[in-house]
């Protein structure tokens, strides 16, 4: 599990690298320039989420054949994601057209608004790879063979770094494009990526795009595949989207607040890498398990994925309680920022173990095919408990930030333990495959 998890955590962060070098290196323009392009990952991931979500499909029905040796039908499976990947790209470009709009819906600066439209317009011309490279990832990972997809993230991270010094400020005779060049040094390098994954990965990847795709254009296999992935892409919109309305409500108490919610924020996601590591890793190892009937060993993969991954988090969440102001001081030398920072990192520490629990427990979730019901306990969660209690205790007491906070993690907690008493039921009873082809699930 060490072995699979470990690229994928390095995969994540270099996913999640790019945006933050985009607004790194834009930054030195003008403040504008870096809230137009901090917008527009905003916009772009938010949107792209359900999409994302929806793909991850490919965990159980590849993992699952993998395990049973049934190498056609994770063959279908590969390719009905490629032709899934192709419409959600269409279909969330079509989402992008309303960026300029929705952000003014939410409030958002009115001279900021018109570079972030632009940085998620530009965005779309990447979209495509964006989504077949996910599929591909998937896939990948499923078959555990990750070095090919590790390879491809850090060449396209070399890319982006390369093609924003050349496009936002005119080197090398380029013209300077500022926030534009930004966004297309992006979409270049998400076709770098996708190119470079083919190359490096069409090994185990060539019996599983070529020959026939007859099959894969079935509509019924199509739309079960459909029905299995979007519960899991809401249940990612639900986490996201709660976050994203805490972001707003910090931007709505202040410039000072809403800094020092980045940073913590920044913090927490950072350190969330790595149980989501773990989380793909379980999905492969217990979806293989549960292809070949092998039940005890998906529960002993199991273990070890909630040994990893929330210990890991619990170490994190004592290093964060035991010296928040050193670690706020890493990001910010505003004094007042800084102290905010510090009460909020201490919050986070609390629900680290928490927010370890969950991922974990999604990815084994997706290893046995079970996506409904983890979506509605993120509902209930998140939206249910976590929002409308964040809104009252941020704005209705005199807590503050914090108080929004606490009603996150609040959320947090209750869909962490319901996750985990989900998969815990589940991983004690039979499971059967997934099977999209005859309708079949597991139960």
């Amino acid at each position: 599990m060490l072995g699979i998890a470990a690229p994928v955590v390095v995969v994540q962060v270099g996913l999640q690298a790019m945006g933050f070098v985009d607004t790194l290196m834009v930054g030195r323009l003008s403040a504008d320039a870096l809230g137009g392009v901090a917008l527009g990952n905003f916009y772009f991931y938010n949107i792209a989420i359900l999409g994302m979500g929806t793909l991850m499909a490919l965990d159980p029905v590849v993992s699952q054949a993998i395990g049973a040796g049934d190498q056609p039908a994770a063959r279908r499976g590969i390719q009905r994601g490629v032709l899934l990947a192709v419409v959600i790209s269409v279909l969330v470009a079509l989402a992008f057209t309303a960026s300029g709009p929705a952000l003014l819906l939410l409030r958002q600066p009115s001279e900021v608004v018109p570079l972030a439209r632009q940085y998620v317009e530009i965005s779309a011309a990447g979209l495509l790879p964006f989504f077949v490279f996910v599929v591909l990832r998937q896939s990948m990972q499923a078959m555990l063979s990750v070095r090919p997809v590790l390879v491809a993230v850090v060449v396209a991270n070399v890319v982006n770094v390369a093609a924003n010094w050349v496009l936002i400020f005119g080197n090398l005779g380029a013209p300077a494009l500022g926030v534009a060049g930004s966004a297309w040094s992006t979409v270049l390098a998400r076709w770098v990526m996708l190119v470079t994954l083919l190359g490096v990965g069409w090994g185990p990847l060539r019996p599983h795009l070529t020959g026939s795709w007859r099959m894969a254009f079935e509509w019924g296999p199509l739309w079960r595949t459909v029905q299995l992935g979007a519960p899991i892409g809401f249940q990612w919109f639900f986490e996201a989207g709660a976050f994203a309305v805490a972001t707003l409500m910090f931007g709505w108490l202040g410039t000072v607040p809403l800094a020092a919610h980045e940073v913590a924020l920044s913090l927490a996601s950072l350190t969330f890498m790595v149980p989501v590591g773990f989380s793909v890793a379980a999905a492969a190892l217990v979806g293989q398990a549960v292809g070949r009937a092998d039940l005890p060993s998906a529960r002993r993969h199991a273990a070890g994925a909630w040994v990893l991954g929330v210990g890991f988090m619990a170490t994190s969440g004592l290093l964060m309680l035991s010296f928040p102001g050193a670690i706020a001081g890493w990001f910010t030398a505003d004094a007042a920022v800084s102290q905010m920072a510090t009460s909020l990192i201490v919050i986070a520490g609390v629900f680290q173990v928490f927010d370890g629990t969950q991922a974990v427990a999604s990815g084994l979730a997706r290893g046995t095919g079970d996506t409904k019901v983890p979506m509605l306990l993120h509902l209930l969660g998140f939206w249910g408990i976590g929002v409308p209690l964040s809104g009252w205790l941020g704005f209705r007491t005199s807590l503050g930030g914090a108080g929004i906070w606490w009603g996150l993690t609040s959320g947090l907690i209750v869909a962490a333990l319901l996750q985990a008493w989900r998969v815990q039921r589940r991983l004690r009873g039979d499971i059967s495959r997934v099977r999209v082809e005859d309708g079949g699930a597991g139960h």
